[in-house]
């Protein structure tokens, strides 16, 4: 059957190379960069640290030379729930930005690379890491605290929006 040269509504591109009709990824997405963060070192945090209200106070800083500098986020609503943990919209009292803080147990029976993943990505379409740290429950639970750039949107409410356009 011949292609009528609609694009597929997967958002990938109909490869024209060998006539195979392979999808291939848009080329922009080709460009997307890997950064070597390694000035990012989480620290620890006791405490359950992430209830609507808390005020969680971290570390950040204090490597190759800079000095270390005290940040405190409050956590304002939870925006999500995961297999693994919960995000929460949280504001920066010292600059009143708005991040999501992904909240995810360190399980031992899993591998879980998301931090590693994420120290690596630096693409416009992609949520930047900003900053991480540990945290402990009274029941040694140890999670891994990821604050990010806050996106007040849905991936299908994005989606939704763009396909009305077309």
């Amino acid at each position: 059957m011949a292609s009528v040269g609609v694009a597929p509504t997967s958002g990938l591109r109909e490869s024209t190379g060998h006539g195979v009709g392979v999808d291939s990824l848009p080329e922009e997405m080709n460009d997307m960069k890997i950064r070597d963060d390694k000035e990012m070192e989480p620290t620890v945090v006791e405490g359950n640290g992430t209830e609507t209200g808390h005020i969680i106070v971290t570390t950040i800083g204090g490597r190759n030379g800079q000095p270390k500098q005290t940040i405190s986020y409050m956590a304002e609503r939870v925006v999500g729930h995961g297999s693994f943990g919960v995000v929460f919209q949280a504001k920066c009292l010292e600059t009143g930005e708005n991040v999501a803080i992904k909240k995810v147990l360190q399980d031992k029976r899993y591998k879980n690379r998301e931090l590693q993943t994420m120290r690596l990505l630096d693409h416009p379409n992609v949520v930047s890491l900003k900053h991480c740290f540990f945290s402990t429950t009274e029941k040694d639970e140890l999670y891994l605290n990821l604050v990010l750039e806050y996106v007040p949107e849905t991936v299908h409410r994005v989606i939704k929006h763009y396909n009305k356009l077309n």
